[in-house]
């Protein structure tokens, strides 16, 4: 399973690309899984439903099933945030596995960029990113840019870069 990265600083636009790159590489017949990173507590249950209530009365994990889908909810219960690398191996096997966030993880990325968030650029303190996805001229960039703009050519550019077409 081939692993590859969107990372930036928030509001640059990783979940918007994320959300046209996705049909890209699925339309080029590779199997793709996401894992994204979340920095704040979220909830992806409701209360006062079964699940819910099960997990609030201490379940450490709670399997929902139906006929279209399941999902498996884990509580750390005070244990530590699991890295990335074990939430890797939780997961099914695929042709490319996408990571959003996990910024800091040494697995190959693709910035995305925009200047008028008022950041820096990451890719000149991290050796894993391997190109930069920006509505921007970034002339002082030290890897390839991309048009952000363009999910079909960083589809191709991914594609290539993990060996996958």
């Amino acid at each position: 399973m081939k692993i590859f990265g969107l990372a930036g600083w928030s509001g640059s636009g990783k979940t918007t690309l994320m959300s046209k790159l996705l049909p890209e590489l699925i339309k080029a017949g590779l199997r793709v899984s996401t894992i994204k990173h979340a920095h704040h507590a979220f909830d992806i249950d409701k209360p006062g439903k079964d699940s819910w209530q099960h997990r609030m009365a201490g379940a450490t994990e709670v399997m929902v099933s139906s006929a279209n889908r399941w999902a498996l909810m884990h509580e750390l219960r005070s244990s530590p945030e699991p890295g990335l690398d074990e939430l890797i191996r939780q997961m099914t096997p695929v042709d490319l596995l996408l990571v959003e966030g996990f910024k800091r993880h040494a697995h190959d990325k693709l910035e995305v960029f925009r200047r008028a968030n008022g950041k820096p650029l990451l890719h000149p303190d991290d050796p894993h990113i391997v190109a930069v996805a920006s509505v921007d001229a970034l002339p002082e960039s030290k890897v390839p840019v991309l048009p952000l703009d363009d999910a079909a050519e960083i589809a191709r550019f991914v594609r290539r870069h993990t060996g996958l077409g």
